[in-house]
């Protein structure tokens, strides 16, 4: 049997977290800076998860991901 393909575009931005969970980057962070505050551009540094409704759909996408 051939060898599954992995989304590419999915294989950038989402990572499986050590526990099986899907993590990705909070949106908003690429452009348009200035006008936002010093406390929301913070919270954007950080990751977070992706919502358990749409983590299957994200995993099928990566099918080499661990767990």
């Amino acid at each position: 049997m051939p060898k599954m393909k992995t989304n590419r575009a999915a294989a950038k931005r989402f990572k499986i977290s050590g526990t099986g969970r899907v993590r990705r980057p909070k949106g908003g962070a690429s452009h348009l800076m200035g006008g936002k505050p010093a406390a929301r551009l913070r919270r954007l540094r950080k990751n977070d998860m992706v919502d358990s409704t749409m983590e299957q759909r994200v995993k099928q996408m990566l099918p080499y991901g661990t767990k």
